[in-house]
C-alpha cells in the first residue's frame, strides 16, 4: 500500500472512514476502523463473556460484519454504535448459548414448547439459530432507544419488568408499553426482511 495514502487514512476521522467505505467499498478503510478499535470491541466483550478466546473470536466476527453493516445503518457516531453493535452481539450469543442448554435438556425430557413458537425473540429451530440471531441483532439496532433498551433488558438478560423500570428509571406501565411495541416492531422488521 501507498504509505501516503496509509498517511492521509490515518488522519481521517471514524465518520469520514465510514463514508468513505460506503462509497468505495474499500476494506483498507474498516482497516484503519479496525486498528482503532479492536481493542475496544474486546474489552467490551470481555466484560460479557469473561474469556480471552471468545472474547477474541466476537472481535473478529463483529469486524467482519461491518462490511456490510456499515452499508445499512446511518451513522452519528461511530465508537457508541459499535459499542451497541458489540454489546448486542455478546447478550445474543449469550442467550443464544443458555437457550441451547435449555432446548437440549427440554428435548430430552420431550416437552419443549414452552417458549413462543416462531418468535425470534426466542430460538425455536436449530438450523435457523444463526441467521435468526444475525437478523435479530440488526433489528434491535432500528428501535428507539427506549425500546431497544427494555428488550436487551427484558429478552436477552432476563430482567423483570420491575428490574427493568428499576434499571431504566421508567415507570412499569411504559415498560411493558416500551417492551409490547418493541416486540411488535421487531416482528415487522424481521418479517419485512424475510418476505
Amino acid at each position: 500500500m501507498d504509505p501516503y495514502k496509509k498517511e492521509n487514512i490515518a488522519g481521517l476521522s471514524d465518520l469520514e472512514l465510514v463514508s468513505k467505505y460506503k462509497r468505495s467499498g474499500d476494506k483498507i478503510y474498516i482497516g484503519e476502523l479496525f486498528e482503532r478499535y479492536t481493542r475496544f470491541v474486546f474489552l467490551v466483550s470481555m466484560k460479557y463473556f469473561k474469556d480471552e478466546e471468545q472474547s477474541k473470536d466476537a472481535s473478529m466476527q463483529i469486524f467482519e460484519k461491518l462490511f456490510t453493516d456499515l452499508k445499512k445503518h446511518q451513522i452519528q457516531n461511530f465508537k457508541s454504535w459499535l459499542y451497541t453493535v458489540t454489546k448486542n452481539h455478546c447478550l445474543i450469543q449469550i442467550r443464544g448459548e443458555k437457550y441451547r442448554t435449555v432446548y437440549e435438556a427440554d428435548l430430552k425430557k420431550d416437552h419443549y414448547n414452552y417458549m413462543e413458537s416462531g418468535n425470534y425473540l426466542y430460538l425455536d429451530n436449530e438450523k435457523d439459530d444463526e441467521k435468526k440471531l444475525i437478523d435479530l441483532e440488526d433489528a434491535i439496532l432500528l428501535l428507539s432507544e427506549e425500546q431497544r433498551i427494555c428488550i436487551e433488558l427484558f429478552y436477552l438478560k432476563e430482567k423483570s419488568y420491575d428490574e427493568v423500570a428499576e434499571i431504566t428509571g421508567y415507570n412499569s406501565k411504559k415498560v411493558k408499553s416500551y417492551i409490547q411495541n418493541g416486540k411488535r416492531n421487531l416482528k415487522n422488521i424481521l418479517k419485512e426482511k424475510n418476505e
